[in-house]
């Protein structure tokens, strides 16, 4: 594939778009690893925070605030490069990556989740205790149905943030597409001066999250928004 490249548009151009699109593979797999284990990881806390318990969504509403207030910047600094410094421990920055992310997103994506969930009308948390379900099942039977259709929308545009915030992944020397765009950018190679290599950058990120954008859109278009369904008043 590589020589494919090369045979097609010399080099260094050549070598460089193959390296550029090889490490955005990267860039994809950390993305999925974070939307996932941060979905799982924020279905829990917003079970949590919906909880009739007040320790519960105390604890909640801390584990948000607290990874909502520390940049994401900081939390790979301090995983990849604080910590193991501070306890002599080598971090792979594959997994130094992954659980940044995976925090940055769950704190995120517990949110639109539970916004989702209180969008559902209280009337059918009331129809559901009439019923003499238990509050695991109004939540599993009845709310998160309803929760799903309002949240995939914000959920899936959400996923555009996180393909973003990996390319900050460079600075504990995780291998991905803004990692070896800064190397080429730097390196006294003609033709990888940066005002070539970061507009092949830009091209690659908006390929891999214009068309989320857009989905997310058709999405709220045909499902509706959070925003748009209104609690009834409490009677």
């Amino acid at each position: 594939m590589k020589e494919a490249f090369i045979s097609l548009l010399g080099k260094p151009y050549g070598i460089v778009l193959y390296q550029l699109l090889d490490a955005t593979q990267f860039t994809i797999y950390l993305s999925l690893i974070a939307f996932i284990g941060g979905g799982l990881l924020g279905l829990l806390i917003t079970l949590v925070r919906i909880a009739p318990s007040k320790q519960a969504k105390a604890a909640a509403v801390s584990y948000i605030w607290l990874f909502q207030s520390v940049p994401l910047l900081m939390m790979l600094f301090l995983l990849g490069l604080g910590l193991p410094h501070l306890f002599d421990i080598e971090v792979n920055p594959w997994t130094a990556a992954s659980f940044a992310l995976i925090l940055y997103a769950s704190a995120y994506l517990s949110d639109v989740w539970r916004g989702a969930v209180e969008s559902v009308p209280l009337g059918q948390w009331e129809g559901g205790r009439a019923l003499g379900f238990s509050f695991l099942q109004i939540v599993r039977l009845i709310i998160f149905p309803q929760a799903f259709r309002l949240s995939l929308a914000p959920t899936v545009g959400f996923l555009v943030q996180i393909i973003k915030g990996t390319s900050l992944a460079y600075i504990i020397g995780f291998h991905d597409l803004m990692n070896v765009g800064k190397r080429w950018a730097n390196a006294p190679v003609n033709g990888t001066e940066p005002f070539i290599i970061f507009p092949i950058m830009v091209l690659i990120y908006f390929c891999l999250c214009f068309p989320l954008s857009v989905w997310s859109r058709r999405l709220e278009k045909r499902l509706g928004g959070i925003s748009k369904r209104k609690l009834p008043p409490a009677t």
